[in-house]
């Protein structure tokens, strides 16, 4: 599908569609679903946050969780379906590695199931010591009864 549309992208939190970005992440993203809006908004409090936008209208989100000297971590990087094939995604992440506060650092990483040819594309590939990474990974924690910490 060609683009029709340059996907404009901001860091301005109040811009950011927070309903449309808890109702992704929460219902359609594989990586969060049942995340309650409290914590997608703790989330971005403590992010650097870009949205996508075309004619004025959010269909595009990422954000970076960095000390903006050492390393960063991107997570939540989506473009709505009904905008996908565009080229957005390529342009949003383009437009998150060129942000000033992201320069310079030792570690850039993502975790991904299914993007991996797009995060290549920019230099992203797996880690060269895996036996020096370590986890504490805890899938169910949107979706137990139990309160979220």
């Amino acid at each position: 599908m060609a683009r029709t549309h340059e996907l404009r992208i901001d860091t301005l939190r109040e811009a950011l569609d927070v309903d449309m970005i808890h109702a992704f992440l929460s219902e359609q993203a594989y990586w969060s679903q049942g995340i309650s809006r409290a914590t997608v908004e703790r989330a971005i409090a403590g992010s650097l946050c870009f949205g996508g936008y075309l004619d004025g209208r959010q269909v595009a989100f990422a954000r970076v969780v960095t000390d903006s000297a050492t390393f960063a971590y991107l997570a939540d990087v989506f473009v709505l379906p009904d905008f996908r094939d565009q080229g957005h995604a390529r342009t949003l992440v383009a437009a998150v590695l060129a942000h000033p506060a992201l320069q310079g650092l030792r570690r850039f990483s993502l975790a991904t199931l299914d993007a991996h040819a797009l995060y290549a594309g920019f230099g992203f590939t797996a880690p060269v010591h895996p036996q020096s990474l370590m986890e504490k990974f805890d899938p169910d924690i949107y979706t137990r009864t139990s309160p979220q910490p």
